[in-house]
């Protein structure tokens, strides 16, 4: 799923916003897709940090946020998420219902649910 996705990438708007309850597999699903992107560094949940950056071989910035534990929004207007927002980088988010207001303009949206026996389905919603 994970190398579907990076294909559709050129076609995609920059940000993507993973929503799904917990376990539903959107930082294993973001690993994989950076793993698709040849990310340089080790992928992890920034759930403590907001904001991870990671770099491509081909020296592109990709940032992934997990959103799950702002009290509001003004801590992610703290780190700057407006600038990672409009740098035209790819913004990976987890929990993006936490800053709902923030999601204006083009934006993709990768809704995961749990299926019976422990599959993952994925809907894409642009």
């Amino acid at each position: 799923m994970a190398k579907e996705i990076v294909d559709l990438s050129p076609k995609l708007p920059t940000i993507w916003l993973f929503s799904g309850q917990m376990g539903a597999g959107k930082t294993t699903l973001i690993k994989e897709i950076c793993k698709e992107f040849k990310v340089k560094e080790t992928v992890q949940s920034p759930t403590f940090s907001l904001v991870n950056e990671y770099s491509t071989e081909n020296g592109q910035s990709i940032y992934h946020f997990d959103l799950y534990r702002l009290k509001n929004v003004q801590e992610a207007l703290a780190i700057g998420i407006e600038d990672y927002l409009d740098s035209g980088n790819i913004c990976l988010i987890e929990w993006p219902e936490q800053a709902e207001e923030l999601w204006e303009g083009e934006f993709a949206t990768f809704q995961l649910n749990l299926g019976e026996n422990e599959t993952r389905n994925m809907k894409l919603n642009l």
